[in-house]
Parts: structure tokens; sequence; C-alpha cells
């Protein structure tokens, strides 16, 4: 048989228009009820009728979602979140991959009567995407976006205290020769880790000992740890700013037989999934995709739902996960 809403509300001893608040996204709502509520629907694996939502509401109880790659397990991760809180919500998510090179006027998904709201994850040329959508009407919110400008509605990870949070680690560990390998400078994510790592080691009267700018891959960290081993020179610890960036350097410095974390001691960024597969167990900042997810979503569905008047962005902190890539000088 078909859950109903009046299951839900029997499940979690609340009342049904408690439980269509909750669904909608009503602000009214007490947290622990909406937990409550929550709970609930997940264990009666409850799906409100669409159909029915969408004639009611005048609604098309779809949300549009813009990502420019999902082979990064950190934005497959918003994404699953994403996905499973809408969802709750009686929404369905329509993906798109788009790097916004063509610009938000064009893309199909910002067409009227399309979505109900569209979230842009990390998004490249976000501008282009923002006028249509304000000129649309269309409810939206940014993760992970490039712009401060543009934060009015956005939810972020405070990249700034994850650098210094890597940096103060190798430092507590009682290294002063550390390197920094950062991506692309479009990237506001590798402006801000630069410039907490920079805060961390200018309060030690410390100079990094080498910058590298390049994208965030496997090549550019095993790229670079290729030319100091030609150059007969390393850190004793590097500071990665992403972990694809982080393994690269590691597979180098191990192809040569140096020793990670004894000789050089590496911290990345993100917790992918295979930070924590390969040995040494990388060191790294965890994102915590699904806070992020949560509080977009939430963003959005108050946007949606008109209870939400004024813009306010979220900062996430990173979390330092300690493992066996950095150990003591």
């Amino acid at each position: 048989m078909k859950v109903s809403i009046f299951d839900v509300a029997k499940k979690s001893g609340l009342s049904v228009v408690t439980v269509s608040r909750v669904l909608n996204g009503a602000g009214s709502v007490r947290e622990n009820n909406r937990q409550k509520v929550l709970d609930a629907i997940r264990e009666l694996d409850y799906r409100p009728s669409a159909a029915a939502r969408s004639l009611a509401s005048g609604k098309t109880g779809i949300i549009g979602l813009i990502v420019t790659t999902l082979q990064d397990s950190f934005f497959d991760a918003v994404v699953k979140e994403l996905n499973e809180v809408l969802a709750l919500h009686g929404y369905f998510l329509a993906i798109s991959i788009s790097t916004g090179m063509e610009g938000g006027d064009n893309h199909y998904l910002i067409q009227e009567d399309r979505v109900d709201g569209l979230i842009l994850l990390s998004p490249m040329e976000e501008d282009n995407y923002l006028v249509e959508l304000k000129r649309r009407g269309i409810p939206y919110v940014l993760i992970d976006n490039q712009q401060e400008s543009n934060d009015a509605y956005s939810v972020t990870i405070d990249n700034v205290k994850g650098g210094y949070a890597a940096a103060s680690h190798l430092l507590e560990l009682g290294h002063t020769s550390i390197a920094h390998l950062c991506g692309h400078e479009m990237f506001r994510s590798t402006r801000e880790r630069r410039s907490g790592f920079l805060q961390a080691l200018q309060e030690k009267g410390l100079e990094p000992f080498e910058i590298v700018h390049g994208d965030f891959d496997i090549g550019m960290g095993y790229d670079t740890g290729k030319r100091w081993l030609r150059e007969g020179k390393l850190p004793t610890a590097v500071f990665a700013g992403d972990d694809n960036i982080a393994l690269g350097l590691i597979n180098a410095l191990m192809e040569a037989g140096i020793s990670v974390p004894e000789e050089v001691a590496v911290v990345g960024y993100d917790d992918h999934y295979i930070a924590s597969q390969l040995r040494p167990h990388l060191t790294t900042l965890r994102q915590p995709a699904d806070k992020i997810g949560l509080a977009a979503a939430d963003m959005l569905l108050r946007r949606i739902n008109g209870n939400m008047k004024r813009g306010a962005s979220i900062r996430i902190d990173p979390e330092l996960i300690v493992r066996e890539s950095t150990a003591g000088k």
C-alpha cells in the first residue's frame, strides 16, 4: 500500500498540517519537529505525489543543478545529498554538466517554467547565469562560487581557515620548509587556501619553500615532485591544494624512494574517497558534503516558498583529518 501523508503524521506523532509545512519548506516549523518529520519520511520511504503537487501549486516539481563535472568525488557527494534532501520534499533533480562558457541565457534549464529553482555547483562565469536567473525571477543558490560579490545566496567552505589549518598542522609538527601546490588562479578556493596558508607561515616569520601554480590534477603534483627531484632540493612538508595534487606528488616521491611522511610530509584537501584507501593514508581537509548539500537545499526551498526575503551566505568550516602522510620533523 502506498504511504500517505497521514502515515507520516502518525509515525512522527505530529499533525498533517505540520508535515505539510515541512514538505513545503515553511520556516515556522520548530527544528526538532522538522527532524521528526524527515526521519519518518525516510523510515517510511514516503514520496509526495509530484503530479498532485504540481497541479495544486502551479510548480514543476523540478530543481535544476548545473555543475562543471561529476568526475570529482566531492561534487558527487554534494549532488547525492542534494538529490536525497530534495526528494524528501517531493522534488526531482535535473542535472546538467556545463562549463558555463556558452553563457547563462542559452542554457536549457534557465527557461520559463522549466524548473522551480536552480543550484549552481562551483560555477564558472557565474555572472552570465545570475543575470538571466534574476531577469526571469528564478530562485537560485550558489555552492562554492567564485565571486564574493555573488555571495547573497550562497553556501561556501571557509577555505582560508582550511589553508591556515593545513599549514598550522605542519608547523606544529616542527616543519619550517613548507611548499604549497595550488590550483588555477580563476578558482576562489585557490586564492583563499593560499591566503590561509601564507597567514599561518607569516605568523611564525617564515617564507614558503615554494608556491607552485597549476591545475587541480594528479599530473601537477607528479610533475612538481619530479622537478624537485631533478633539482636536488625538497621541502620537508607540502600543502597540496587538493587530494589529486597530493597523490601525484606522493607517487613521484615514492617512485624515487623518498619516504612519506618521514622525509616529506604531505597534506591534501577535499578528503576524496581515495584519500583513505591508498598508502600512506592521506592527511587532508574534509569538506563536509552532507552539510553543504543540506544547507543549499534548505536555502533554495525557503526561497522557492517565499520564506527567505533577504539574501544570506553560509560559510561552513572544513575539518582537518590527520592520517599517515604527516609526521614530525
